[in-house]
């Protein structure tokens, strides 16, 4: 007998997907949603129960801050020969377009015992938990990372010392029906050795 309805369970994994911020509503996402959603992604498993994650969260006038904050810094961070105006503005519009947003960082073992890599990795972990219960909630999500976050300039905004931002973690109602998705036929993507 099965502990959990694994058919719910499975239809809730084949059904999350990255959702822009330009497709969300107005519609307020409220604080105690967010805690659940972040709260879920703190059960992602971390080598050595590091729990390495670290999340920022921007509401309220937090999000006006971050709306100015985020498109200077990547203005900013970017070289003159690679910076697009496109991109400005597209950071810009998805900063107004969402009343909550997550900075989602990494702290490195202090000790040094864990490799960065895992706890990046054990952080991916916690993003797929977040995202996996804001299809839960019917609320869309989307994890964006521009490579201005990874910058000491962005870490010092969010207050980091022994890591780095992993990305921004957009989140909020949907405006059009649910998307549809596909994946590669197991067969394409695994090898069964079997000793024989």
């Amino acid at each position: 007998m099965m502990k959990y309805n694994l058919s719910e369970i499975t239809h809730l994994i084949r059904n999350r997907r990255s959702i822009p911020p330009e497709s969300y509503t107005s519609r307020k996402v409220h604080r105690e949603m967010v805690e659940l959603v972040l709260t879920n992604g703190t059960w992602a498993p971390s080598h050595g129960l590091t729990q390495p994650w670290r999340f920022v969260v921007f509401i309220d006038e937090g999000m006006e801050k971050v709306r100015q904050a985020l498109p200077a810094l990547y203005r900013s961070e970017t070289p003159a020969e690679k910076f697009k105006q496109a991109k400005y503005d597209k950071l810009s519009a998805r900063l107004s377009a969402v009343n909550v947003l997550v900075a989602v960082a990494v702290e490195y073992d202090k000790n040094g015992k864990i490799p960065d890599l895992e706890e990046v990795e054990a952080v991916a972990c916690a993003m797929q938990n977040m995202s996996l219960t804001c299809t839960a909630y019917g609320l869309g999500s989307f994890w964006s990372s521009p490579s201005f976050i990874y910058s000491q300039a962005m870490a010092s905004l969010l207050g980091i010392e022994r890591g780095k931002c992993l990305g921004l973690f957009y989140l909020g109602y949907v405006d059009h029906a649910w998307p549809q998705g596909h994946r590669k036929p197991l067969e394409y993507l695994c090898r069964w050795e079997t000793g024989a």
